[in-house]
C-alpha cells in the first residue's frame, strides 16, 4: 500500500512522487505546497534554502488553461492564508491554514501575512507555465549555455513548411520516375496531399524506421525481384486459359459438369482475366470470390460430375492468391525513405529561418542539458529554480523527463533542491499525443520510497466513490488477473488500483423520494449474434436519451433533483447531465437521439478540428462562388447549400428564370467586390446576413449534429480562421486553397481549429472522455464504453503502430507479426481501461453505463473489469455481472428488455424556458437618433438601401452599372431576331452591359481619340474583358461598333446646334465618384421636383415613400468640358427594340422615363453643380452647366444617334439644394 500525504510534513527537499486519485484535491495539495515554500513552513521538513518567492519556484502543466487556473488557485490560497494570519476570516476558518498559522508564534503572524500577501500580488510574475513555454525561456535566458539563437521565431503551426517539404520531395523522387515506377511507388498516395496524412505521424519515429538507401536503386532493385516473381507465378497462365475455356465448353456439352455451378458467363469473364493478367506486367488480378473458389480442385470436384478433370492450373490456381499476398511490398520502405528525408530537410528549413516549433523547445532544451555545458546549464537552472512542481505528471513523455530528471537528478535525493512530481497514471489517456505512461513508471523507480498517494475524495457522494472503488477493485482482485490496469507482475504492481475514502458531499441526489444505486449498468443483451457497432451505437442513444428524458420530466414534476442541507429540493434540469463519448460522431447519435426527444445538447471536444465540419464545405463553396461570380454552376453549387436554406423550388427556377439567375449573379459579384475591399470576414457576414443563415440555424430543432448553434459556431469560427490566414495569403486563389487544403488535413491538436462551445445556455453537454478529464459533473452517462478498436494484423493499411517492449520502450512498427499485435493489443487495452477510470470518475453523484455484446469489440474495458469471459468475437456478461451486483451494493445491474421497450412512444421533453419571459419589458425614454446609411440611384429606383436591409450598395462603378442593368433580361445571341442588325442582336442583360462599359472604361483610359485609331488595343481590351468566352465571335462587329460610338455627335444643346464627339473629347474624367449629404429628404418631395421640371407632364412611376438619411453616392459614367461647359454623360445598353426604328427621340424619351432615368442624372447634373460651385471662383449654373448625355449604345446607327439630351433650369437645382439643406438650416436655428 502507498502511504497517505500528509502535505504538512511533506520534505520539500529531495524527489517525490504524489499519486492522486481523480477528485482529491490535486490541485488543492499543489496550492499547499506552495504556501509552505512561500513561508519556509516547518524547519524540519522546509527547503534547505528558507522561504521561497514566487520567481523561484517552478510550477509546471501542460496547458495553457490548467496554467491560469493553477496560478487562480495558488493566488487564491495564499491571499485566504494572509487573511487567517490576520485574523480576518469571514465564516468558517480553513482548519489546514489555522493548523499552519497555530504553528507560528502569534508575534510572527503579521510577517507571515505579509510574505503571503507579497506573494499574492507577486503571482503575475510567477513562474507558473507550460512545460513549452518554460522551455522556450530557458532556451532565451541560457542561450550561451544552450548553444542557442538570440533571435529564434517561435512558429506555432508549421503545418504549411511540412506540406512544402513534402512538395519539394514529390518534385525530387516522384517527378523522374518512369511511368512503370510511378504507378508502383504513389499506388497508395497518388498524390502529396494524400502522402503528407501518413507521413506526418511517422517523423517523429525516423530513428526507427529502416534504412533503404538511395531512392532509384530501391525502387529498380525491388521492381527487378518483383517483376522476378511475378514471371515464376504467371508461368502456364498464357496457355492455360485457353484449356480451360475448351475444358469447361466439352464438359457442359457432355454433361459432365454440373450447369449451375459452371456457367459460360462466368468462367469466360474469370479466364479473360486470367490470360489479361498473364500477358501483362501488372501483379494485380482480378477476379471475384466465386472465381477464388470454382478454379481450385475442390472447387472443380463440387461443381463435376464424376471424376474432376486433372489438370495443372487448378493446382496451380489454388496457390496463387497465397502468392500474390506474398509478393514483396515496397511501401514500408518508400514511407521509410519519405519520413527520414522529409524530415531532415524540415530541420534544414528551420533552420535557415531560424524558426522553432513547439516540440522542438523542448528537444533543443533535451539536447543543451546533455550536450558540453549540459552540468553548467543544468545548476544554473536549479539555481534559478531550486523547486519545481511538476502538475499532470502522467502526460508527459521520455524527453521531458529527461530534462527535469537531468536538473534536479531524481535518483540522487539531492538536499539542495525539490522536485515533486503530482500525477495519476490511473489515468494517463493521452497516448495519443505523445504522453508516454512508461515514462511515469520509470520515475515512480527513481524516487524510490519517496511515493505518497492522496487517499480522500472530495468530489463524489459516498456511494459513488463506494461504486468506483467496487467495479475497479474486482479486477484487481482477481488471481488469474493482471491486476486493473494490466501492470501487475509476480514481483510486482507499479500501477495498482488503491481504494480512496470519501469526503462525501451535503447534496444527495434523489428519484422518487430515493437515491438511486450512484452507479448503473445497462446490460443490453443480445438473442443470436453480437450487436453490430453501428446497431449498437443507434440504440444505445435511444435508450440513453430515454432515460435521461425520464428523470428530467421527473425533475419538471419535482420528483427528481438535489435534495441540499436545508432540505429543500433542487429540481433536475438538462444543465446537470453530461454524457461522455469517444468521438463526434458518437456525439451525433446521442444528440440526435436527445434532440428527437426535444432536449437540446452542447458538444465540446479537444480532438476535433472545425474544418472537418460540414460548415467547412459550405464556406468553401461560398469563396469558389464568390471568387468567380460569372460561374453559373459554382453560384448554384454555392446557393445550394444547407446554411443559406433555399428551397427546391426557389434553386430549381434558376434553371429556367434568367433574370432570377442574373439577380443571383450580379449578388456574387457584389460579395466579390466586398471581399477584395474589405476582406474574406466581411464578405461572409454580409452573405450570411442577406440570406438570414443565423435566424435560421438557431431556429433549428431537428439535427442536433448539423443544425442550430452549432453550425452556426462553426461557420462564424472558419470565418475568423480565414480573415487571420488572408494577412499571410496573397489573393481569394491562395486563400481557397489554403481552405482546401485544411479540409483535406484537419488538425485537431491546433488550438485554433478545435471545435468552440457553440452556446453559452444551460443546457446538457456531451463531451469526449478527453476533453471531460479534470472536470466534474453532477450525473454522468457513458453509453459507449462498450466500443473499443483492437488492433488488427493488417500489414495493407499501413497504419503506425506503436508498442512497448520489455524495458518499456516505445517502439513503432508499421507492419505486424502475432508478437507485436499482441504487445499493441495490451496497450490500447490498457490505455482504454485508464479512460473508462476516467470516466467513471467524473460524476458527482451517479453513472450511468451501458454494456453489450458487440461485435469486433473485444476485449474491451468494462470485459476486464467485470472479469466477463471472452470466446472468440463474442463475450458472455451474464455471470460476470450477476456476481458484480451481487457483491457491489452501490452498483446496479439492469438488463434491457426490447420487449417492454417504450422509448419510441415516450413523449418529449418540454424546457420550461424554452419560451423566455418577455413581460414586463423597460420603456424606451430617451429619444433615439434617425438611423442612417449610404443611397444612391440604384437604391432610390429599387426602394432595396433600407437601413435594416444589407441590400447590395454600389461600392463600385462596375457595380453600379450591374444594379441599374439588373432588370433587363438577358438574352442570348441565338434568342435575337435574326432580322436585326448586329448591334441589336448581340446579348443583352446586366452582364452584356457592364462588358460594353468595360470597353468604354478602356477608351477612356488610353484616350477616346487613341482608342479610334488603336484596332490592336481595342481586340486585345475586348478579347481581356469579354466574361464569356463564346462572346470573342462578336469581335469584328464589337471592334465596329465602339469605332462607331467614339465617332457619334453628341449635342450640346436642346436644339443640338452644338455637338461633339467622344473622339474629339480633350478634358474629361471618366466614372467619376461622388458623395454628399442628405438629412431625411422625402422621397415624394425629390420626385415632385423633379417630376416638374425634368420632362414635364409626362407619366412615370413614382419612387416610394419614406425618407434617406445619411450620404448619397454615385459613379458618373463620364464628365466632360467643352467649349468652357460641363456635361455629365451616362452609357446605356438598353435593348429597347429589332432595328434602329426603335431608337426615335420620343422612344428614347419614353425609355429614360420607363427606368427614371432623369433623376438619375438630376441627381448626377446637382453633384455636379455642387462640385463646380465650390472649384470654380465665378461659378454660374447658366453659363457652366451644359446638361446630361445619355447615349443608348445599340442606336448610334439610328437617326436619333441613339442619343437623350436635356439641361434642367437653375430652378430646379436650388429647389434641391433647399431640400437637401433643410435638415441643416433647421437644426442651425
Amino acid at each position: 500500500m502507498t502511504p497517505i500525504l500528509d502535505p504538512l510534513t511533506l520534505p520539500l527537499t529531495g524527489s517525490h512522487l504524489i499519486e492522486a486519485s481523480a477528485g482529491t484535491g490535486k490541485t488543492y495539495t499543489i496550492a499547499l505546497l506552495y504556501l509552505r515554500l512561500i513561508l519556509g513552513h516547518r524547519d524540519q521538513y522546509a527547503f534547505s534554502g528558507g522561504a521561497l518567492t514566487p520567481p523561484q519556484i517552478l510550477v509546471v502543466t501542460f496547458t495553457e488553461a490548467a496554467t491560469k487556473e493553477l496560478r487562480d488557485r495558488i493566488r487564491a490560497r495564499l491571499s485566504e492564508a494572509a487573511r487567517h494570519f490576520r485574523d480576518q476570516v469571514t465564516g468558517d476558518p480553513d482548519p489546514v491554514l489555522n493548523q499552519i498559522r497555530n504553528e507560528y508564534a502569534a508575534p510572527e503572524w503579521p510577517a507571515c501575512a505579509h510574505a503571503l500577501e507579497i506573494a499574492a500580488e507577486w503571482m503575475d510574475e510567477a513562474a507558473v507555465s507550460t512545460i513549452h513555454a518554460w522551455c522556450n525561456r530557458m532556451l532565451r535566458e541560457h542561450a550561451f549555455d544552450s548553444l542557442s539563437l538570440f533571435n529564434q521565431n517561435l512558429v506555432t503551426n508549421q503545418g504549411d513548411l511540412l506540406k512544402e517539404v513534402v512538395q519539394d520531395y514529390w518534385r525530387e523522387f516522384y517527378y523522374p520516375l518512369s511511368t512503370e515506377h510511378y504507378v508502383m511507388a504513389s499506388k497508395h498516395w497518388a498524390s502529396p496531399q494524400e502522402l503528407l496524412k501518413i507521413v506526418r505521424n511517422l517523423i517523429g519515429f525516423v530513428d526507427q524506421l529502416p534504412e533503404v538507401g538511395e531512392f532509384s536503386t530501391y525502387i529498380h532493385q525491388f521492381n527487378k525481384e518483383k517483376q522476378a516473381q511475378l514471371a515464376i507465378m504467371k508461368q502456364g497462365w498464357d496457355v492455360w486459359p485457353d484449356e480451360l475455356q475448351s475444358l469447361f465448353e466439352q464438359a457442359r456439352l457432355s454433361k459432365q459438369c454440373k450447369a449451375n455451378l459452371i456457367q459460360e458467363r462466368w468462367y469466360s469473364a474469370w479466364l479473360h482475366s486470367l490470360k489479361a493478367w498473364a500477358s501483362s506486367t501488372s501483379d494485380h488480378l482480378e477476379l471475384n470470390a466465386s472465381a477464388w473458389h470454382r478454379l481450385t480442385p475442390q472447387g472443380i470436384r463440387e461443381a463435376w460430375i464424376g471424376e474432376p478433370p486433372d489438370h495443372p492450373a487448378f493446382t496451380a490456381f489454388a496457390a496463387l492468391k497465397a502468392a500474390q499476398d506474398a509478393l514483396p511490398d515496397p511501401t514500408p520502405g518508400l514511407l521509410s525513405h519519405a519520413a527520414k528525408w522529409i524530415s531532415l530537410r524540415f530541420q534544414q528549413i528551420q533552420g535557415r529561418r531560424s524558426e522553432l516549433g513547439f516540440d522542438d523547445l523542448i528537444a533543443r532544451l533535451d539536447e543543451a542539458l546533455h550536450g558540453p555545458n549540459a552540468e553548467r546549464l543544468a545548476k544554473l537552472v536549479r539555481s534559478q529554480f531550486p523547486v519545481a512542481l511538476i502538475d499532470e505528471f502522467q502526460d508527459t513523455d521520455p524527453m521531458q523527463f529527461r530534462i527535469f530528471d537531468r536538473i534536479y537528478q531524481t535518483a540522487q535525493q539531492r538536499r539542495d533542491c525539490a522536485l515533486v512530481l503530482i500525477g495519476d497514471p490511473k489515468q494517463a489517456i493521452y497516448a495519443f499525443r505523445g504522453a508516454d505512461i512508461y515514462t511515469y513508471l520509470t520515475a515512480r523507480s527513481a524516487v524510490g520510497t519517496h511515493l505518497y498517494t492522496l487517499g480522500t475524495n472530495y468530489r463524489s457522494t459516498q456511494a459513488m466513490v463506494s461504486a468506483s472503488n467496487q467495479l475497479f477493485s474486482l479486477a484487481e482482485s482477481l488471481p488469474s488477473s493482471k491486476g486493473t490496469f494490466l501492470f501487475r507482475t509476480p514481483e510486482q504492481n507499479p500501477v495498482p488500483f488503491q481504494a480512496v475514502q470519501a469526503h462525501g458531499r451535503k447534496d444527495t441526489f434523489e428519484v422518487e423520494g430515493q437515491p438511486p444505486k450512484a452507479l448503473q449498468l445497462l446490460y443490453c443483451p443480445t438473442s443470436t449474434k453480437a450487436y453490430s457497432k453501428e446497431a449498437y451505437q443507434i440504440e444505445i442513444a435511444q435508450l440513453c436519451a430515454a432515460q435521461i428524458v425520464h428523470w428530467l420530466q421527473l425533475g419538471q414534476a419535482g420528483r427528481a433533483g438535489f435534495r441540499v442541507s436545508s432540505g429543500d429540493l433542487i429540481a433536475l434540469t438538462p444543465a446537470d447531465i453530461t454524457v461522455l463519448v469517444n468521438d463526434r460522431h458518437e456525439a451525433g447519435q446521442v444528440r440526435s437521439a436527445l434532440q428527437r426527444l426535444g432536449v437540446r445538447s452542447v458538444y465540446l471536444s479537444d480532438r476535433d478540428s472545425v474544418f472537418d465540419s460540414p460548415a467547412a464545405a459550405e464556406i468553401l463553396s461560398w469563396l469558389e462562388a464568390c471568387a468567380h461570380p460569372e460561374n453559373t454552376r459554382l453560384i448554384r453549387s454555392a446557393l445550394a447549400s444547407p446554411s443559406l436554406h433555399l428551397s427546391y423550388q426557389v434553386l430549381d427556377a434558376l434553371n429556367t428564370n434568367e433574370q432570377l439567375l442574373e439577380e443571383r449573379i450580379l449578388q456574387f459579384k457584389h460579395y466579390h467586390s466586398v471581399w477584395q475591399q474589405s476582406g474574406v470576414l466581411p464578405m461572409l457576414r454580409r452573405l450570411m446576413n442577406d440570406f438570414e443563415c443565423s435566424a435560421y440555424l438557431l431556429e433549428q430543432r431537428h439535427d442536433a449534429e448539423h443544425g442550430s448553434e452549432r453550425t452556426l459556431t462553426d461557420l462564424l469560427h472558419i470565418a475568423e480562421l480565414l480573415q487571420q490566414a488572408s494577412v499571410h495569403l496573397e489573393g481569394e486563389r491562395a486563400l481557397i486553397r489554403y481552405l482546401t487544403e485544411q479540409c483535406a488535413a484537419p488538425d485537431g491538436s491546433n488550438e485554433e481549429q478545435r471545435l468552440r462551445l457553440e452556446s453559452d445556455a444551460h443546457l446538457l453537454k456531451v463531451i469526449t472522455i478527453h476533453k471531460s478529464k479534470g472536470l466534474e459533473f453532477p450525473l454522468v452517462f457513458a453509453p459507449y464504453l462498450s466500443l473499443c478498436k483492437p488492433v488488427k494484423i493488417d500489414n495493407k493499411s499501413y497504419r503506425l503502430v506503436k508498442w512497448h517492449n520489455d524495458a518499456g520502450e516505445l517502439q513503432v512498427s508499421m507492419q505486424l507479426d502475432e508478437e507485436i499485435q499482441a504487445r499493441a493489443e495490451v496497450d490500447r487495452l490498457g490505455e482504454d481501461i485508464r479512460k473508462t477510470y476516467v470516466a467513471m470518475t467524473r460524476a458527482q453523484h451517479f453513472t450511468w453505463v451501458a454494456l453489450g455484446d458487440v461485435s469486433k469489440c473485444h476485449p474491451n474495458a468494462l470485459d476486464h473489469l467485470v472479469g466477463a469471459q471472452i470466446s472468440g468475437d463474442n463475450v458472455s456478461y451474464a455471470d460476470s455481472i450477476t456476481r458484480l451486483a451481487s457483491n457491489a451494493p452501490d452498483i446496479g445491474v439492469y438488463t434491457h428488455d426490447p420487449a417492454t421497450d417504450q422509448t419510441s412512444s415516450m413523449a418529449a421533453y418540454r424546457s420550461n424556458d424554452a419560451i423566455p419571459d418577455v413581460t414586463g419589458a423597460r420603456v424606451v425614454q430617451r429619444r433615439i437618433n434617425e438611423q442612417w446609411w449610404i443611397s444612391s440611384y440604384s437604391s432610390l429606383r429599387y426602394a432595396e438601401s433600407k437601413p435594416d436591409a444589407m441590400s447590395p450598395v454600389n461600392d463600385t462603378p462596375q457595380l453600379d452599372n450591374l444594379l441599374e442593368m439588373a432588370s433587363e433580361a438577358t438574352t442570348s445571341p441565338s434568342m435575337a431576331p435574326a432580322t436585326s442588325s448586329a448591334f441589336h442582336r448581340f446579348p443583352k442583360g446586366a452582364e452584356a452591359g457592364t462588358f460594353l462599359h468595360s470597353l468604354l472604361e478602356w477608351a477612356a483610359h488610353v484616350g477616346f481619340s487613341t482608342a479610334t485609331s488603336d484596332a490592336t488595343g481595342l481586340q486585345a481590351a475586348i478579347e481581356r474583358h469579354s466574361p464569356v468566352l463564346h462572346w470573342l465571335s462578336w469581335r469584328d462587329t464589337l471592334q465596329r461598333w465602339i469605332h462607331a460610338i467614339l465617332l457619334t455627335p453628341l449635342p450640346c444643346s436642346t436644339k443640338g446646334i452644338s455637338s461633339v464627339r467622344l473622339c474629339d473629347l480633350q478634358v474629361y474624367q471618366a466614372e467619376m465618384e461622388f458623395w454628399f449629404e442628405v438629412n431625411s429628404v422625402d422621397l415624394p418631395e425629390l420626385d415632385r421636383l423633379v417630376m416638374q421640371y425634368s420632362l414635364p407632364h409626362r407619366p412615370r412611376a413614382a419612387l416610394e415613400s419614406r425618407q434617406i438619411n445619411g450620404m448619397l453616392k454615385g459613379f458618373i459614367d463620364l464628365v466632360f468640358e467643352h467649349e468652357g461647359r460641363y456635361y455629365v454623360a451616362d452609357y446605356k445598353s438598353n435593348w429597347l427594340g429589332v432595328d434602329e426604328q426603335a431608337y426615335s427621340e420620343s422612344a428614347l424619351g419614353d425609355a429614360i422615363l420607363a427606368h427614371r432615368y432623369e433623376l438619375q442624372y438630376v441627381i448626377y447634373l446637382f453633384a455636379l453643380h455642387r462640385h463646380l460651385k465650390a472649384r470654380l471662383k465665378d461659378y454660374d449654373y447658366d453659363q457652366h452647366i451644359g446638361g446630361a448625355v445619355y447615349l443608348f449604345l445599340r442606336g448610334v446607327a439610328s437617326s436619333s444617334h441613339g442619343v437623350h439630351f436635356e439641361r434642367p433650369p437653375l430652378a430646379l437645382m436650388h429647389a434641391m439644394d433647399t431640400l437637401f439643406c433643410k435638415e441643416e438650416q433647421h437644426a442651425a436655428s
